[in-house]
């Protein structure tokens, strides 16, 4: 890697931030700020850091994900997910970094049963969506060297998500009533993170002396990356439970029933395809995600050793 090899982490303490920070800490000196040191919601803050840290690499996986509460929080998830992208790559631009951002399926209306591929047209169904597609716009409007990663279902083995929660439910509850007719792929943080390590250190290969939106410019714009497969989240749970059967013979787990999203209503309404096509990120940089079991099992795997 060039003599700076700082890599400006967002969203460190998030499940993907903190899956990607060891891994980045391998290919560069990582600068991750807190809240306090950084406020993805003003671009003034996130101007001075880009200033301070002269970063050669953004990761920036920060991002409001409250869906629901999006709803009724227009403004601060625009701030965040909308504005802030674009903010970080005009101070890309200005130094020749080249950013690394996340988005969402839910940029798509959810309809077909297709996989979605990169060219097709978006249409989001709730405020998170329309943010995550505008800062998505924002950033490759800037002219920054971007390489952007739509991906789908994020969970981790530790932190607040579907996984964890499911596990904890079924050992506390006699049923559990799930969603079976939205379509996706459960995706682990710990494997987006080693696909983005993977990708900065392929693109590094070679580029001592070059900056890094030179290593970027002819790849950028917006790949899938999300599990291989698909599955509903009635499936998911269905698939955490069957581990811990297996793992846990003697526990009590709950029934998990399946459910239509129509008895679930939500402020934010979700899509009910979020399938995505990840061919492109194989033809460009030679990776496939794993396929979204093994990765479960994995996780799974990681709790049960640690007793949780």
């Amino acid at each position: 890697m060039s003599l700076n090899n700082r890599i400006l982490l967002t969203g460190s303490t998030g499940q993907l931030g903190a899956a990607l920070q060891p891994l980045l800490a391998s290919l560069g000196t990582v600068v991750a700020p807190t809240r306090s040191e950084l406020d993805l919601s003003d671009a003034a803050s996130i101007r001075r850091t880009m200033l301070a840290v002269r970063p050669r690499w953004v990761v920036h996986p920060g991002a409001y994900t409250a869906v629901d509460r999006a709803e009724t929080e227009p403004e601060i998830a625009h701030a965040v997910n909308a504005v802030a992208p674009g903010v970080f790559g005009e101070e890309a631009k200005r130094i020749g970094a080249a950013v690394i951002a996340f988005s969402t399926d839910y940029v798509f209306d959810g309809s077909g049963s297709a996989p979605w591929k990169e060219t097709d047209s978006t249409g989001p169904l709730n405020v998170y969506g329309q943010t995550k597609l505008d800062g998505e716009r924002a950033l490759a409007a800037s002219g920054a060297a971007h390489l952007i990663f739509r991906t789908s279902w994020v969970y981790s083995a530790q932190g607040r998500s579907f996984l964890g929660t499911i596990a904890k439910l079924a050992r506390e509850k006699e049923k559990l009533s799930i969603i079976n007719d939205q379509h996706g792929a459960p995706t682990s943080a710990s494997d987006l993170a080693e696909m983005t390590a993977y990708l900065v250190r392929q693109l590094e290969d070679g580029g001592e002396g070059r900056r890094a939106e030179d290593l970027v410019r002819t790849q950028s714009g917006v790949y899938h990356a999300a599990g291989t497969g698909e599955a509903t989240w009635f499936d998911f749970a269905k698939h955490i439970v069957a581990f811990g059967k297996a793992s846990y013979p003697d526990q009590t787990f709950a029934e998990i029933l399946p459910i239509p999203t129509a008895e679930y209503p939500t402020p934010a309404k979700r899509p009910l395809n979020s399938r995505l096509d990840c061919t492109k990120l194989w033809d460009i940089f030679g990776w496939t995600m794993p396929l979204w079991t093994k990765s479960v099992d994995e996780a799974l795997a990681s709790r049960t050793a640690k007793g949780i």
